[in-house]
C-alpha cells in the first residue's frame, strides 16, 4: 500500500458527498422517496364539483380564471391505501377497492365530458357535409 495520493482525498471527498445526499440507502434498497399512490377518482370528481361550485358562486364572472381553478383542484389530496397482499387500492373514504388499472379507468370515465345536443348536431352536420366517398367507407 502506498501514501494517500490527492487523487485518494478526492475520492474520499466525493464518497462523503455521497453518504450525505443518501444514495447509498438507494443501492440498498432502502429509497426514501414516497411510493406513488393514486388519489381516489371518485372523492376527487365529488371534491371538485364542489370546489367549482363554491367558486362560481364567489367569484364573479369577470374575475374567474382557469388558473385560479385549477390551483384549487392541486390542492386535493385524497389518497388511497394500498393491500399489498392482493395489488389492490383501498380508499378509506368512500370505500373503493380496485387495481391502478380500475383506478385509472374510472379516472377516465370520470373526466370526459358529456356529449351535448350541440355536439350531435355538429357531428351531423360534418356527416352530412362528407361527400359520397366517405361516407361509404365509414
Amino acid at each position: 500500500m502506498g501514501e494517500r495520493t490527492a487523487r485518494d482525498d478526492e475520492k474520499i471527498r466525493v464518497s462523503d458527498n455521497i453518504d450525505q445526499l443518501g444514495v447509498w440507502e438507494r443501492f440498498y434498497g432502502k429509497n426514501k422517496a414516497k411510493p406513488s399512490v393514486p388519489n381516489c377518482p371518485e372523492c376527487t370528481a365529488r371534491e371538485k364539483k364542489k370546489i367549482q361550485t363554491k367558486y362560481e358562486a364567489e367569484t364573479p364572472e369577470e374575475e374567474r380564471g382557469r388558473d385560479d381553478l385549477y390551483k384549487l383542484y392541486d390542492a386535493i389530496e385524497i389518497p388511497m391505501k394500498m393491500d399489498s397482499a392482493t395489488k389492490h387500492f383501498i380508499c378509506k373514504r368512500c370505500g373503493l377497492y380496485a387495481t391502478r388499472e380500475q383506478v385509472s379507468d374510472i379516472r377516465y370515465k370520470l373526466n370526459q365530458r358529456e356529449k351535448t345536443r350541440e355536439d350531435r348536431q355538429d357531428d351531423y352536420l360534418e356527416w352530412w357535409q362528407k361527400s359520397k366517398k366517405e361516407k361509404q367507407e365509414n
